[in-house]
């Protein structure tokens, strides 16, 4: 009679090649993983033994890690930093042209802004009234007005500027760039999100898709308690080495005459990650350690700056300490930035709760000479049509839009590309969202083209088969 002791254990896809016709399906194996390259076997050995280990860029790198600050809901470009004197002129009227087919909801006339516009800095930018401490770091901020993306919906939408691709699971751009570089602090995640309050396509916005899991954002809800489980209840970490340096023993016999694991790998990674945290992490999260000046600086103190003045305080706490890629996601609900209606009452308030913090964030990088090589990028998935949604509101639109990124090699000052006089189509040096993955990963050192992964057959980038760095704002 069997018993479960005497049930044989299944194998595994790998053991079965292993084990059955000499083994010679086994080396079918090695030759795919190891690809047409030696250096490409190597790499992938290296990264799936030591995931977070810092690597060099293709080329001297003009930034080392990167803010990302997203704006959830597509911002209004012509509300904000592409201003439009003709909608004033032709407030009411129908748009001049033929809308492009693809259209979400129908829109209205053209909805000229009801803020004022002035210029601000030695470059002279225009900037809304509605952003007055922005405005005082505009010639650190690189405006680019001429974004295009593909997708009309905010789940496709937010997928491509997140991740590159608008329909299916793939590898995140802060994914890539800790693959591709690894992290400079070994002891807190090279990839941290924060989001208080879920988004549209949530985790796909930060996983790792097919690469290895090691390389998925740690995601921060409670600014409070910002990782679960962080410490031990027996507070012994002499113990916990010992007991992790024997699973780790245990786990390299496992290893042993295996190929490549790289799911086994990350967690053995993930292990050690979380003991080393246990070390580092509550001093880098713990916002009390900060002075009284500078909370006053980023607006903690204030109800309507807390929430996004804590993350951005975050932000520069984890940039200082090497943390690779921090996206800060403005969500005290989910897409907070999509304004349908309400846009006289409600773009205000968004714009009251982000400005000052941002702005605290790029004087208190540049005071302490982090600007220089730290990357910040601003913006959503889209912005929003020049033309009514109802009477107070803007549908979304892809088809020209603002972004802006300062710091880490990028020239300060500058206005790339334009709208046309309607703000509807990006009618000079458009941006598309390959573009601008492809230019940061070009200010972080790495060739878009050469930094890929094989998955399925064929090799994977950030970019597809898409993207062209733009030169022109990089300093």
């Amino acid at each position: 009679m069997w018993t479960d002791s005497h049930i044989p254990r299944p194998y595994s896809r790998r053991e079965w090649l292993a084990r059955s016709g000499a083994g010679f399906g086994l080396l079918a194996l090695a030759d795919l993983l190891a690809g047409e390259s030696p250096d490409v076997a190597l790499h992938t050995l290296e990264s799936a033994a030591q995931p977070y280990a810092v690597r060099p860029p293709h080329y001297p790198a003009r930034a080392r890690r990167v803010i990302f600050l997203y704006m959830p809901g597509g911002p209004s470009h012509v509300d904000l930093f592409d201003p439009k004197p003709r909608l004033i002129q032709d407030q009411g009227k129908p748009l001049p042209f033929e809308k492009p087919k693809l259209e979400r909801t129908k829109t209205g006339n053209l909805l000229a802004s009801p803020w004022k516009f002035s210029r601000h800095g030695q470059s002279g930018t225009e900037v809304s009234e509605l952003l007055p401490r922005i405005a005082t770091r505009i010639d650190d901020i690189c405006v680019i007005r001429s974004m295009v993306a593909d997708n009309i919906n905010h789940t496709g939408a937010a997928l491509q500027m997140c991740t590159g691709e608008q329909a299916f699971s793939r590898p995140s751009m802060g994914s890539w760039l800790t693959y591709g570089l690894g992290t400079e602090n070994q002891n807190l995640p090279g990839f941290v999100v924060v989001s208080p309050a879920a988004v549209f396509q949530g985790a796909q916005l930060w996983a790792s898709s097919f690469l290895p899991s090691a390389y998925q954002g740690t995601l921060i809800r409670d600014l409070n308690h910002p990782i679960a489980n962080l410490n031990d209840p027996a507070s012994d970490l002499g113990r916990q080495r010992i007991k992790l340096d024997a699973l780790r023993a245990l786990n390299d016999l496992h290893k042993k005459d295996r190929l490549i694991e790289s799911e086994f790998d990350a967690r053995i990674s993930s292990f050690e990650l979380a003991f080393r945290m246990q070390q580092e992490a509550p001093e880098a999260f713990d916002l009390s350690r900060e002075s009284t000046a500078t909370h006053r600086l980023y607006g903690t103190d204030q109800p309507a700056t807390e929430l996004f003045g804590r993350q951005c305080l975050l932000a520069r706490r984890l940039a200082e300490r090497g943390v690779r890629f921090i996206q800060l996601f403005d969500a005290p609900k989910n897409n907070a930035w999509d304004h349908h209606s309400g846009l006289r009452e409600e773009l205000p308030k968004r714009c009251a709760a982000v400005d000052q913090p941002i702005a605290a964030l790029l004087t208190d990088l540049k005071s302490r000479g982090l600007l220089e090589d730290t990357l910040v990028l601003w913006g959503g998935e889209f912005g929003r049509t020049p033309t009514a949604e109802g009477t107070n509101g803007r549908e979304h639109h892809p088809f020209g839009f603002t972004m802006w990124m300062a710091g880490g090699g990028v020239r300060g000052g500058l206005v790339h590309g334009a709208t046309d006089d309607f703000g509807w189509h990006a009618v000079q040096d458009k941006v598309h969202v390959h573009d601008l993955h492809a230019t940061i990963l070009h200010l972080m050192g790495l060739d878009h083209t050469r930094l890929t992964y094989r998955f399925g057959g064929r090799d994977y980038r950030l970019t597809d088969v898409y993207g062209n760095v733009v030169n022109e704002i990089v300093a």
